[in-house]
This record gives C-alpha cells, sequence and structure tokens, in this order.
C-alpha cells in the first residue's frame, strides 16, 4: 500500500523520502508542471518507478515542454536510484537514511543558470536524505551535487556554472482520516516544504517554498497539487513561481 512502508505524510511532492515503495512494486505518474507569466509554459512528465528490494527502488522518466522552444517536443530523459542504507523503528515512529543518484540526457538549449536534471540539463546528481516520522508528522531534509554536462546538441556555456549544491527541507502532516479503520479510506496530507541550490563561486542562489496538498485513494491511486515560489532568488531559471498538479498509480507484487 502506498501507506506502508512509506506512510502517507511522507510522500511529499516535490521531493523523494528516505523510505522506499513496497518490494516488487511499480508506481506510474503523470506530471504536468508550469508557470503563467510572461506567457504560459508547462512541462509533462512521464515517470515509472519499481521496488527492486526493501532497500532499492529506481525511477525511469521522460520529459516534453515548450519552455525553450515551440511548440511542445520530447526533452530528453533521466533514470534514478535510491538506496536505504539505515532504518530505526518504533511503535508509530521510524527514522530512514538513504543515498540517492539521477542521471539526465536532455537536448534543449541552455539558457539557465540553474542547473535541473528535470528536463532542462544533461548531468549527474548524487546525495543523501533521511527522514524521520512521529504519529502523524514526519521531517525529511536532503543535501546534494550536481554536476551538469553538455546538452544534446547544445554546449554547456562558458560563464556558466558547473557544479551546483541543492538542499531542501520537507515536512508533512496526515489531516486525514482521523483514526485509520481500513486501506480504503481517504488519505488528505498537508505539506510545506523548502528547496534552494547554490552555484558555489557563482553568487547564485535561491530558496523556493513550496506549499502542497495530497489525496490518496484506496491506497493505491494519488493526486498532488502544489504551488512553488521564490523566497529569495538571484539566480537565471526558467520561472520564480510554479504549479505541479500529478496522479500517481500502484501495482503491488507485480512480480
Amino acid at each position: 500500500m502506498l501507506a506502508c512502508p512509506a506512510f502517507a505524510q511522507e510522500l511529499y511532492v516535490n521531493t523523494e523520502p528516505a523510505s522506499n515503495m513496497a518490494t516488487h512494486s511499480v508506481g506510474i505518474r503523470v506530471e504536468n508542471q508550469g508557470y503563467f507569466t510572461p506567457g504560459y509554459k508547462n512541462r509533462s512528465t512521464l515517470e515509472v518507478m519499481y521496488g527492486a528490494s526493501k532497500d532499492l527502488m529506481v525511477h525511469g522518466s521522460l520529459y516534453q515542454s515548450n519552455y525553450y522552444q515551440d511548440p511542445q517536443h520530447f526533452e530528453g530523459g533521466s533514470v534514478y536510484a535510491k538506496y536505504r542504507f539505515l532504518s530505526v523503528d518504533s511503535v508509530q515512529s521510524h527514522f530512514r537514511g538513504a543515498v540517492f543518484a539521477k542521471l539526465s540526457s536532455i537536448s534543449n538549449p541552455i539558457t539557465n543558470q540553474e542547473i535541473s536534471l528535470e528536463g532542462d540539463n544533461s548531468g549527474l546528481q548524487s546525495g543523501i536524505v533521511f527522514t524521520k516520522l512521529m504519529h502523524k508528522i514526519a521531517f525529511s531534509a536532503s543535501a546534494s551535487y550536481l554536476r551538469a554536462f553538455n546538452n544534446n546538441g547544445y554546449d554547456l556555456p562558458v560563464s556558466n556554472a558547473a557544479n551546483t549544491v541543492g538542499y531542501t527541507l520537507s515536512a508533512g502532516y496526515l489531516l486525514l482520516p482521523k483514526t485509520y479503520q481500513n486501506y480504503n479510506q481517504v488519505n488528505v496530507n498537508l505539506y510545506v516544504e523548502l528547496l534552494g541550490k547554490d552555484n558555489p563561486g557563482y553568487d547564485q542562489s535561491y530558496l523556493d517554498v513550496a506549499p502542497a496538498v495530497q489525496l490518496i485513494f484506496n491506497s493505491v491511486f494519488r493526486v498532488d497539487f502544489s504551488y512553488r515560489t521564490a523566497l529569495w532568488n538571484n539566480m537565471i531559471r526558467t520561472s520564480n513561481n510554479s504549479y505541479l498538479v500529478r496522479l500517481e498509480y500502484n501495482i503491488f507484487n507485480i512480480f
């Protein structure tokens, strides 16, 4: 189920927790995110996830957008893996630690100072994440290093940073149900996430806040809504404000 082993309130919308999805389960995500100023642009993502074991899960994603060129076009893809190395459990509480890596191959022109592997830059990311669950509240924090490569057909400008540091801090709260009776109850989760990046040596950084609402139906179907806005920013990027809508369906014991 979606709520176990990753409890509902740690299924963050803009980040990944240290917990993994159930072993031998498959998740399918369809996501759309975009912005309205100065003109409406949006990106769609198709993502497939697999729980290889209780400690290892992998993702594969494909991206399409009109962020850099009209009309909508295929941009490339990425692969992601997360390995859980720490698990401390107690009653209605646990602490998890995991390491993760992401590799992307993208074909867009490089016009931003931000390094982003979700359709914008070819590159490699590696990092560590810790998640703490306490009854109905869950907190998570991560730190990562990103290295940008040349995009397919487009070189990284010599004036751009090739390295960046990313960090996140997330909190989730299980609003409903007040009391669990069965897995068919609708879960309503509230989140707030801080998302930041810094290009060392370039005086380029930002910090965003992203509140989110999440609904989970029958413990297998998930709907996410989030709006992300800058608390501060001195980095050229696609937008300082964006929305995200995601649908996710999980299939358990597929193998």
